[in-house]
């Protein structure tokens, strides 16, 4: 089977796009201080973009695009981990009910 083919291509499409979007908002925080990064994130953006369209082809809207909430979860990792954040508790549930709600909406038998 082709992997462009696959029955969850549209899904995966998406949640990619979602790293992407987030990558490149991270990059675009950067750039207030360092130019170079803000074409970085248009670059990372961009790709987004193109993979959400790719993906919305593939998959139902109402399947595909709650996927994007995925990149509230990468946004957390990056303010945590490459943004000196604070992730607490309340973070870690509320992320934690937001990817529950994504696979609940995301589910077909």
């Amino acid at each position: 089977m082709e992997l462009m083919n696959s029955r969850h291509m549209g899904k995966v499409l998406m949640i990619i796009s979602a790293f992407c979007t987030a990558t490149g908002q991270l990059f675009w925080k950067w750039g207030v201080h360092q130019l170079i990064y803000l074409g970085v994130g248009f670059v990372f953006y961009g790709i987004g973009a193109l993979l959400m369209i790719k993906s919305l082809s593939l998959e139902k809207l109402s399947v595909a695009y709650p996927l994007m909430s995925s990149s509230y979860i990468f946004a957390l990792i990056y303010g945590g981990l490459l943004l000196n954040e604070t992730v607490n508790l309340q973070k870690g549930i509320a992320v934690l009910l937001l990817m529950i709600g994504v696979a609940l909406i995301s589910y077909e038998k």
